[in-house]
Order: structure tokens, then C-alpha cells, then sequence
């Protein structure tokens, strides 16, 4: 996932032949190219060894609340993608010869809270494709409900970036604060929700099996 973002970063270096003033303005932008295909990387191996042989199934069956494991999926997705921040984010305005800006703390908060939002919302989502091969389905359902989170970060550290006060990028963060409280709630009850239904269908897969193999026996 790193060598694949630093690979991204030097393409874009090479290629991107513009205007300085339009490469500023879509600085954040550029960056967020990189960390959304590079993340969806992680994410979409965050199931992978529950895949085999529905051992997801054995969440349900874990000691303690299953959101507890998901959650704990998603901290180690944000830790991995997080590392990758730390050495990407520097190496982008090295290349790009961007200077950081006035309030650098500001601007890595943003982003971080952005990253937040963008890896457990993945993660819940990939549970949702977890018995799809097809992982171009996790970009399908992902890409289009991170736009609002995505907008926020972007235009919030675009505005960072210019120096600007907080009473002017502000509300982009009150946006995302908003993101995590709808997003969190529904995802949660719905992950939930989904393992307990998935449960009961493999469940009762088996018990038609038994029956069916029970039946076979007396009649022979």
C-alpha cells in the first residue's frame, strides 16, 4: 500500500504539467486521490482471511458484542493508512514544492479526521461484500456515499492551505462531525443487524441438510 502510493505521488509529479496556482488550489485534492484508492487497497483485505469457509460467521459467535471485533478491524486499517499519511503527506509537498501552511496542525487534524471517517466506514462496508470475490463492488457502494466527507476535508484543507481562519473552513468541519454521527449510527445497527440475519440463514442451511441427509438414511 506504500510503495503503490509513493508510486501514484512520483507519476502525478511527472505528469501533472500545470499552472502552480491550479496545482495549489487542488492541492488536497490530489492527496485524496492518492489515499482513497490506496486505502481501499487495506480495506478490501480486511475480511479476506474471514472469507474462507464463512469463518466470518464466527464473529456472532465471539465472546462480547461482534461491533467490538469490526471496530477493532477498522483501528488497524486507520493505523496502516495512518503510517501511510505520515511519509506520503511530507514527500507530496517536497515533490510539488508546495509550502506548508501556517497552521500545519490544523491541516493534519483535518485530514485525520477525514481518514477516520473514510476507514470505518470501508470497513463496515466491506463486511457488507464479504461473500463477493468482486472487489470493484466495494468501490461502487463506497466512493458515492464518502462525498460529503471527502468535500469537507478537501475544501476545509484547501482553505487551511491559504492561510485562512477557522471561522472560514469551520463549517466544512461541522459537515464532517455530522458525517460521523449519522454514518456511525446506521452502519453499526445495520452491521449488526446483517451478521444476526446471515447467522440464521447458515443456521438453518445446515438444519435442511441434516433433515435431507436424515431422510435419505430411512429411506434406504
Amino acid at each position: 500500500m506504500l510503495f503503490f502510493s509513493l508510486l501514484i505521488v512520483v507519476i502525478m509529479n511527472f505528469t501533472l504539467n500545470i499552472n502552480k496556482d491550479i496545482l495549489f488550489e487542488n492541492f488536497s485534492g490530489l492527496i485524496w486521490i492518492v489515499f482513497l484508492f490506496t486505502g481501499v487497497l487495506g480495506i478490501n483485505r480486511s475480511f479476506i482471511n474471514e472469507r474462507t469457509n464463512d469463518c466470518y460467521l464466527g464473529i456472532n459467535l465471539a465472546v462480547g458484542e461482534s461491533s467490538t471485533i469490526l471496530i477493532s478491524k477498522a483501528a488497524s486499517n486507520l493505523a496502516f493508512i495512518s503510517i501511510v499519511q505520515t511519509i506520503v503527506i511530507p514527500i507530496f509537498f517536497i515533490l510539488f514544492s508546495i509550502k506548508w501552511p501556517p497552521n500545519a496542525f490544523a491541516f493534519l487534524l483535518v485530514n485525520f479526521l477525514g481518514t477516520i471517517g473514510f476507514v470505518f466506514l470501508g470497513t463496515f462496508l466491506s463486511v457488507l461484500t464479504i461473500n463477493d470475490n468482486n472487489e470493484i463492488l466495494l468501490l461502487i457502494v463506497l466512493f458515492p456515499l464518502l462525498v460529503p466527507l471527502i468535500l469537507a476535508v478537501v475544501q476545509a484543507s484547501n482553505l487551511i492551505l491559504k492561510g485562512l481562519s477557522y471561522q472560514l473552513w469551520g463549517h466544512w468541519v461541522g459537515l464532517m462531525y455530522y458525517f460521523f454521527v449519522a454514518y456511525s449510527i446506521l452502519w453499526i445497527t445495520l452491521i449488526i443487524y446483517i451478521f444476526t440475519i446471515r447467522t440464521r440463514q447458515v443456521n438453518l442451511e445446515k438444519e435442511v441438510e441434516a433433515l435431507n441427509l436424515a431422510l435419505e438414511r430411512v429411506s434406504k
